[in-house]
């Protein structure tokens, strides 16, 4: 099993920036992508930015590419999102994702809210 535990979520006005935390623990060696999901009320869950964990290659949806940027302290076990230049539309709920040896593993989520 692996565990994710998010952190870093809060209300921020547009143009301003949040970085969110995934911390995970447990069974992490079966771990081969780690991904950022959104979930805005009434839409469905969108891929944000996602990290391949042998050899770290990023890629991003376009809505957010030159924005977000994910990284991972690899000896914290944790992956982040920095999340720049912040706009209403990036409101919802975050979620951390961990794919790996045929199981997906899902973190409780964390809210953004963007608003003046």
């Amino acid at each position: 099993q692996v565990q994710l535990v998010e952190s870093g979520g809060g209300s921020v006005q547009p143009g301003g920036s949040l970085r969110l935390s995934c911390a995970a623990s447990g069974s992490i060696f079966k771990i081969t992508i780690m991904r950022w999901y959104r979930q805005a009320p009434g839409k469905q869950r969108e891929l944000v930015a996602s990290l391949i964990t042998t050899g770290g290659s990023t890629n991003y949806a376009d809505s957010v590419k030159g924005r977000f940027t994910v990284s991972r302290d690899i000896a914290k076990n944790t992956v982040y999102l920095q999340m720049n230049s912040l706009e209403p539309e990036d409101t919802a709920v975050y979620y951390c994702n961990a794919w790996g040896w045929g199981s997906d593993y899902w973190g409780q989520g964390t809210q953004v809210t963007v608003s003046s």
